[in-house]
This record gives C-alpha cells, sequence and structure tokens, in this order.
C-alpha cells in the first residue's frame, strides 16, 4: 500500500471501531486502567463547563510527560490562558489533580476517533493546541489543523528507533509533521530526526522537565514520618519494576550486618505491585510494613513499600541517597530528576537509556553512581552511609546538575510569543 493511502485508511479504521469504545473502555476500567464514571470524556463529552476567555489545550500521554507540561501552564496562565491538560491514565489523572495550579484543570484525552476529536473539539474550541513529547495522533492533529488552531510539539522527542520505523511511512508522518506550526525538540539529535521526517519547524529547545518543580510533600504527614523514623539511616529503592525490589532487599540484608537500624524504602513505579513486595520481604524475613494499608514505619520495621500513589515528593524528602529504578532490569531507566533536585544522591544500574543525557550529567557531575548488582548497590551505600561528607557533596552535586540544564519552559514560551501575540491583536 502507498504509504500516501495511510492517512484515510487509518481514519476509516478509527471511525469504524468508534462503535465499539464502549465496551472496549469498560473492560480497561475491570483493569484499573480507566475510570468508569470518566469515559465519556474517553469518548469526547466534556465533564466540565468551557471558562469564558482564550484556551490552551496541552496533551500529553501520562504522568511523566503531564507533569512535564508544568511549567507551561503556569506561564501560560500568566499569559492570559485558561489551560486544559489531557492524559490518557488514570495515575496522571490523579497526580495531575494534586499539581494543577488555579486557572488549569484535567480532562482525559479523547480516543483518536473523528467523531469523539470533533466532539471534543466543538465542546473546548482551544486557541492552542500544545502535543508533549512523541504523542503524533493522526486524527487529532488532522482535526485542530482543519480548525486553524496553532499546533506545537513540545519537549519533543524521537528515539533512533521510532526515527526508522516512521521511515517506512514517510509520507504520512510528513502529512502529520507538515500540520504542526512548530516542533521545540528536546535535543539537537531529535531535532534533527524531525527535520528528516518532513517537521517544516523546528528548534532544539532543550527539556522541559529540567523546570518541573520538586514534587510537594505534605507538611503534617513528614513531619509525623520523621518523628517515627528518628536518626536512622534511610534509603529508598525508588520507581522499581519487577526484579530490582528482590535486589534492594538483598543489598539491604548485606547492610544490616554494619547497619542494624536501617530502614529500606521500597516505591514501586506501579503502586498496584505493594502486595506483591511486601510479601517477597516477609518471605525474605524483614519486618515489612505497607503504606496503602495504613501502616507507619516502627523503631522496628526494616522494609517499608511506599505503595501509593502521588506520594514520592514526601518519600524522597526522607532520604538523601536514592536508588532509581528500571536501569538494573534493562528496561531504559526513571527519571531522576526530581529526587536530584530535592538534593540526594542518586544511584542506578546501566541502562538509563531513556534520560541518557541526564544520568551523564549526573554521574560526571559526581551526583549519580552506576550500580551493577546486589553486591554493588550495598557496597555503595555503606560508603555514603559511612562517609556522610561525600553523600552530601553528592546530594549537592545532583542538585546542581539539573538546576544547569534549566531554562526550557522559557525558550519555549519565546517560541510561542507569535502566536499568543497574534491572538492578541485578534482579539481572540
Amino acid at each position: 500500500m502507498k504509504t500516501q493511502m495511510f492517512l484515510p485508511v487509518y481514519r476509516a479504521a478509527a471511525q469504524s471501531l468508534a462503535p465499539f469504545s464502549g465496551l472496549f473502555l469498560r473492560r480497561r476500567a475491570q483493569r484499573g486502567k480507566e475510570e468508569l464514571a470518566r469515559l465519556g470524556e474517553r469518548r469526547g463529552q466534556a465533564g466540565l463547563a468551557r471558562p469564558d476567555g482564550r484556551l490552551a489545550w496541552l496533551h500529553g500521554a501520562s504522568v511523566g510527560e503531564g507533569l512535564a507540561l508544568l511549567p507551561l501552564v503556569d506561564r501560560l496562565i500568566g499569559k492570559g490562558f485558561h489551560v486544559l491538560v489531557t492524559t490518557g491514565t488514570v495515575a496522571s489523572a490523579r497526580i495531575l489533580a494534586q499539581r494543577l495550579p488555579s486557572g488549569s484543570f484535567h480532562q482525559y484525552a479523547p480516543l483518536d476517533a473523528p467523531r469523539f476529536i470533533e466532539r471534543f473539539l466543538d465542546h473546548w474550541r482551544p486557541d492552542l493546541f500544545l502535543l508533549a513529547e512523541s504523542e503524533i495522533w493522526p486524527n487529532m492533529i488532522c482535526a485542530v489543523h482543519a480548525r486553524a488552531i496553532p499546533i506545537a510539539s513540545v519537549n519533543a522527542r524521537l528515539s533512533p528507533r521510532s526515527f526508522a520505523r516512521w521511515r517506512l511511512a514517510p509520507s504520512f508522518i510528513s502529512a502529520l509533521l507538515s500540520r504542526i506550526d512548530i516542533c521545540l525538540a528536546q535535543s539537537e539529535d531529535d531535532a534533527g530526526r524531525l527535520l528528516q521526517l518532513g517537521a517544516p519547524r523546528v528548534v532544539a529547545a532543550g527539556n522541559l522537565k529540567y523546570d518541573v518543580e520538586a514534587p510537594p510533600a505534605d507538611p503534617d504527614r513528614l513531619r509525623a514520618l520523621f518523628a517515627g523514623l528518628g536518626p536512622r539511616p534511610v534509603w529508598i529503592a525508588a520507581s522499581t519494576h519487577a526484579g530490582e525490589e528482590a535486589l534492594a532487599l538483598s543489598a539491604h540484608k548485606r547492610l544490616v550486618r554494619q547497619l542494624p537500624d536501617l530502614l529500606t524504602i521500597v516505591a514501586p513505579r506501579h503502586a498496584i505491585r505493594g502486595d506483591e513486595i511486601t510479601a517477597l520481604a516477609r518471605a525474605a524475613g524483614l519486618e515489612t510494613a505497607q503504606r496503602s494499608r495504613g501502616e507507619a514505619p516502627g523503631a522496628s520495621t526494616q522494609v517499608y513499600v511506599a505503595d501509593t500513589m502521588g506520594e514520592l515528593g514526601l518519600f524522597y524528602r526522607l532520604a538523601n541517597v536514592i536508588f532509581v529504578g528500571k536501569s538494573l532490569v534493562g528496561q531504559g531507566g526513571q527519571n531522576p530528576i526530581e529526587p536530584a533536585k530535592l538534593g540526594s544522591a542518586i544511584l542506578h544500574g546501566p541502562h538509563v537509556g531513556n534520560f541518557i543525557d541526564v544520568y551523564a550529567a549526573l554521574d560526571q557531575g559526581g551526583g549519580a553512581f552506576v550500580v551493577n548488582d546486589a553486591d554493588d548497590l550495598a557496597g555503595r551505600l555503606a560508603f555514603l552511609f559511612s562517609n556522610p561528607r561525600d553523600l552530601r557533596q553528592a546530594a549537592e552535586a545532583s542538585r546542581e546538575s539539573v538546576a544547569a540544564m534549566g531554562g526550557a519552559a522559557d525558550r519555549v514560551m519565546r517560541a510561542l510569543e507569535p502566536y499568543v501575540a497574534a491572538m492578541i491583536v485578534s482579539g481572540q
């Protein structure tokens, strides 16, 4: 099939599948992947009234992309916009509900079927549309473009693997990118790949994730946890994936020989795995408490399973050495920026391809250290706990490294200024 036919075929296929969306969404809701009470939003039915005045629509796939948009949310509100943020996951909806400022609000993104997109646009009538990272939804982009609404791809990234796949359908991707007014890429490499695929205007603006404020923490909960912990040494295995918890528990058992009052906090990437991790820790003979069951760490607690959503800012403030997961299991690493912003030394495995630039900066600046297995992890923790001066220096280097990489939000806003100015002149 010729690539220029992909777009109408995709549109027809999405339209034909739309009648089955109810069954599809209800099945996802049964698995906890949708909110049953808000399924209408996925079909373009608004859950809120549209506010009067200019409206910017910002879309990101999930938690990371949604949070990366927050610096732009603040700045757009300052320019007189109301801001609608859409994402597609339950976790992102819950976290953004806690983090979005006054003047902004969240809705679930409509499925990429023409009737749902048109219904969504008829209600919200956005004046500006910003797509985050690698989100490329054909019907969404085409429908917004048809209404002459400016489109910007922000924090845009395109991995070499995705680039190779898109090159198999050059007319298709070029037709979509040509409808995007400006692509604001995370790096020069991303910018180059987007230009090669047909994006008409590309600027390397940097990564918005460096400009996101550190995650908040409820002060009363933080005081209560500090009071219960006392002066004991604490470290966190954060955003862990299956297989990494066992390595963290093994490291704990090695460390406890020289640090008998050590507390290991395990904060899995997916909170639903809390029961599984608690059972694993108890099977290893470790005294374990579980956050989602209302349990607090006591004097005898060795492992605390932090299996709640939206509380990482709380736990990050309890320790200044943090292992960031998805890096020992070979899946590309999780984002280390938030714990680094709070002044933590970062430990990570060798597999950090998803965030290669920030890990390189942290490693080179002395704020992060590579560990290859449970022995390495235990050894590095033992060194840092035994050398508080080195731990303090590493934590400060971590904070300074991510601070030096900020500024993308201001560069993005400067690039968007002509579109904002045109709205003001036209009275929109």
